[in-house]
């Protein structure tokens, strides 16, 4: 664990924003739409012809791949990393990328599903804060229904605490309020990480994050009960859970929300269930890891991160 987490610096209008593609391969309209949002929103989009490489369900080889996520890091004049796409394929790259790179320069790097591999890496190993954001497939391609404009920007571009992130689906399974570390992203990744060198290995006293999408209940179950039984759940002062989309039984029993409350019913701390970050049939919500948020699971739940994500 580092002792200190560097933030990228903030955001601006014409900035340089590198598209990279560390995991599956994507479809070609949706990439098109997802640059022409990032030129929207008043940014730059760059990307070299490797982001169209393709090997079977990857985009291009493990090398291919970590070639292009050190070029964008290196380039002094992009500001900033955004994903294509998740699927699979990201923790491919992690033996091929070289930790000095990364941190020589904090960079602001931006992506879910299977690039949580990335973002758990380069937050506990290189000690950078990261986000848990819109990439371009199905989130940026779509503009406002994607993804959630408001939490985007103050996560990204203003310096100060983004404050109380919320939503009107945000359920309590357990109450309480706990602060420490927000860290986390998508299970099946993060579970599939243990007895690697690239163990996610999160701080006592944090504030985990889980996402996913699609799994039927005994699957969520087996992924929570790895990470408890590695110890993970335990160093949790909260939990935080996504909607957990289409992840209900198809005869309706069981409901996500009823295992979620079953598999956190001896878990000591606040619990909250619902919050579309990740995989969502709503607009995605942006959250910084890296950082120290509050988990309020009372009549007006939150997650409340309390410091600044950006210099």
């Amino acid at each position: 664990m580092p002792e200190s987490f560097r933030k990228p610096r903030r955001l601006h209008a014409g900035d340089r924003i590198a598209v990279v593609a560390p995991a599956s391969p994507f479809e070609r309209d949706e990439f098109d739409r997802g640059v022409a949002e990032l030129r929207a929103l008043g940014f730059e989009p760059v990307f070299d012809e490797s982001v169209f490489a393709r090997e079977s369900y990857v985009a291009g080889s493990p090398a291919v791949r970590a070639a292009a996520l050190h070029r964008a890091w290196s380039d002094p004049t992009v500001a900033a990393v955004v994903a294509a796409r998740g699927g699979y394929g990201s923790a491919q790259v992690l033996p091929l990328l070289d930790a000095r790179v990364f941190r020589q320069r904090a960079k602001a790097f931006i992506g879910y599903s299977d690039n949580t591999a990335l973002l758990t890496w380069l937050t506990l190993d290189c000690g950078l804060v990261t986000f848990h954001g819109p990439m371009l497939e199905g989130r940026l391609a779509r503009g406002a229904a994607g993804y959630d404009r408001d939490t985007f920007a103050r996560c990204l571009l203003n310096a100060e605490p983004p404050g109380a992130i919320t939503h009107a689906h945000l359920e309590v399974v357990r109450g309480g309020t706990a602060t420490g570390l927000l860290v986390g992203g998508t299970m099946a990744p993060l579970a599939a990480s243990l007895g690697t060198p690239y163990a996610f290995d999160p701080p006592d006293g944090c504030v985990l994050f889980l996402d996913e999408v699609g799994e039927r209940p005994y699957r969520i179950d087996r992924m929570f009960t790895q990470l408890q039984q590695a110890g993970i759940i335990d160093r949790a002062a909260a939990l935080v859970f996504n909607e957990l989309p289409r992840c209900d039984e198809a005869t309706g029993r069981p409901a996500i929300r009823d295992v979620v409350r079953h598999l956190t019913r001896h878990f000591a701390g606040p619990v909250l269930f619902g919050l579309p970050s990740g995989h969502t049939d709503s607009a995605m919500l942006t959250l910084p890891f890296g950082v120290i948020a509050s988990v309020r699971a009372d009549a007006h739940p939150a997650l409340v991160i309390e410091e600044a994500a950006v210099v």
